[in-house]
């Protein structure tokens, strides 16, 4: 039997809401409808999913999508022990079997043969089928399915197909506004607001470069990292080189455009 509690969120993630995610979500669990968060790497689409398990008191299923991931790594697979043959559920029957809003994060980076065990979740039917097992699975009622992924960072060969996409509701996340950031980032590491609004600042910077040098611009992740740094004794200057500059680009001038934005806020 497994255990559902370790599932379980125990304590209220802090997540600060911007418009009316919260209640778009509630709305879209109570009819178990498949949702899907698209936004930048790093701007709390995780953080938003954990909030709401925790507010509709329902265990989490995380699966960080990979390049490598096989259906069977989401299903489940025959393992061989001292025994013989036992069969072992994967995240994705796990979750549809104790009713746990399954979250599959970054679902692009799974190959597009593997995303396609979810389409029976999505629908109607609400089934998922082992075949190696030779067993059809009903999702427990409160059983819910989560995608997410960033639509600026994929490429043609790396994107959601449409089958796929016209499965689910969708809601847009992007940063916060900035006060609002930088509360945030005061919140979650303690830092002076001060520093948290100049950290925003840089990050601004980063993302005007989006597209002119860079992928992706600095995250509420990353400034997350530099408060932390900075809270830990480390001069801001430095904390921002090591946590918002050298983490995002290997470009000298891209660098030395970040580092001139750091000292003109920092001084």
């Amino acid at each position: 039997m497994v255990d559902v509690d370790q599932y379980r969120i125990k304590e209220e993630p802090y997540y600060q809401p911007q418009k009316r995610e919260i209640a778009l979500f509630e709305a879209a669990y109570e009819s178990r409808m498949p949702v899907m968060l698209k936004g930048p790497t790093g701007c709390g689409k995780s953080r938003f999913v954990e909030h709401m398990a925790w507010k509709v008191g329902k265990p989490l299923v995380t699966v960080a999508c990979n390049e490598d991931m096989t259906a069977s790594d989401l299903v489940g697979r025959f393992l061989l022990d001292a025994g013989g043959t036992r069969w072992q559920d994967g995240p994705l029957t796990l979750a549809a079997r104790m009713g746990a809003i399954c979250y599959l994060d970054e679902i692009v980076e799974a190959r597009q043969d593997t995303t396609v065990v979810i389409h029976p979740l999505t629908d109607y039917r609400r089934t998922l089928p082992l075949d190696k097992k030779g067993e059809l699975i009903h999702a427990h009622p409160d059983f819910q399915l989560v995608i997410s992924y960033n639509p600026g960072y994929q490429s043609l060969l790396k994107d959601l197909k449409q089958s796929t996409k016209q499965r689910f509701s969708a809601m847009e996340f992007d940063y916060a506004e900035p006060m609002v950031e930088a509360g945030i980032v005061a919140k979650e590491t303690g830092t002076d607001r001060d520093i948290a609004e100049k950290l925003v600042k840089v990050a601004h910077v980063s993302r005007n470069l989006k597209g002119h040098g860079l992928e992706e611009g600095i995250s509420t992740r990353l400034l997350v990292h530099a408060a932390t740094l900075i809270e830990n004794g480390i001069a801001p200057n430095e904390a921002c080189e090591m946590a918002l500059v050298n983490p995002i680009t290997d470009d000298a001038d891209i660098r030395d455009t970040l580092n001139h934005a750091i000292a003109s806020v920092f001084g």
